[in-house]
């Protein structure tokens, strides 16, 4: 009795290959990995910046030098100096520090308005939600700047009227945005069920509606503050936001104006990148929380 000899081994198939939106996917969670990480390292530089540069270095801002005017980035001066002797670095952090403050509390203020008003109008609804509408419609139709420019006019330049005018102009996409929600969460089981329950319509709104729009205005209000700083920027280049003494990256660009027609570059580069790497770090990090409290975009991102 014989036995049949075993076939030859064939050569090993290989492995199934990976589905290209599987990867493509990896890819994309890697860079985005790698973009919240840099975000967050500039952020970190900036914050630390703000907060250590101005009580350690004990150097006057202000302090005049005309032998020392328009020199170029060097070890003693790492950005340079201005049109009158001062050290840009310096004069850069404390410039940064102001135009924080101002965009801080123009999107806090803005944010607060934002949010009252469109909760107001998504939670009455009817004919008041047509009204308040009506309003944000209205003033949305006047250019930023054209009304900021209008209410920085009747003050006096300095910080507060500056933050009532970013503040005035830019709660009206925040009401939008509240409304939405509120207008979406209307229509849920858990209001009807307060409802039904003998709830009133200002206790639905304070305990059920303001608190699951919090993380959506939360985030209008961290997307806001760079625009704040911009807005500030485009106030004081104009000579209405702050004193032109006052330190902030609008008014350094404004007063180096003349440098760069001379050919001095470095006096309006090194506050334009103060202005520009805060704003791309807010950014990076405020899409990746979009991210997180929308979870249907997080889950196509994730393909």
């Amino acid at each position: 009795m014989t036995c049949d000899a075993p076939a030859p081994a064939g050569p090993k198939s290989p492995p199934p290959a990976e589905p290209a939106w599987r990867s493509y996917g990896g890819r994309r969670r890697a860079t985005r990995a790698l973009r919240v990480r840099v975000s967050a390292a500039v952020l970190a530089v900036t914050v630390l910046a703000v907060l250590l540069v101005p009580p350690l270095v004990r150097l006057d801002q202000q302090a005049v030098e005309l032998a020392d005017k328009l020199l170029p980035p060097s070890l003693a001066h790492p950005f340079g100096t201005d049109d009158v002797g001062r050290d840009l670095l310096l004069r850069c952090v404390h410039g940064l520090r102001v135009s924080l403050l101002v965009g801080l509390a123009a999107a806090l203020t803005a944010t607060v308005i934002g949010t009252a008003v469109g909760a107001l109008a998504g939670a009455l609804g009817g004919w008041a939600d047509r009204a308040v509408m009506r309003v944000v419609d209205t003033l949305s139709s006047v250019p930023h700047l054209l009304l900021g420019i209008f209410v920085v006019a009747m003050f006096r330049p300095g910080v507060w009227p500056v933050v009532a005018s970013v503040a005035v102009t830019h709660w009206l996409s925040t009401a939008r945005i509240v409304r939405a929600e509120v207008l979406s969460l209307r229509s849920r089981p858990f209001v009807d069920a307060a409802v039904s329950g003998g709830a009133t319509r200002w206790r639905v709104t304070v305990r059920h509606l303001l608190p699951a729009v919090l993380p959506q205005a939360a985030l209008a209000a961290v997307l806001m503050v760079p625009h704040a700083m911009w807005h500030e920027s485009a106030l004081s280049f104009l000579g209405l936001g702050l004193p032109t003494h006052t330190a902030s990256l609008g008014t350094l660009i404004q007063g180096a104006r003349g440098s760069l027609l001379a050919g001095q570059w470095w006096p309006t580069l090194f506050p334009g990148l103060f202005i520009i790497l805060p704003t791309l770090a807010i950014a990076g990090l405020a899409g990746a929380w979009r991210e997180r409290i929308n979870p249907r975009r997080r889950s196509e991102l994730m393909l």
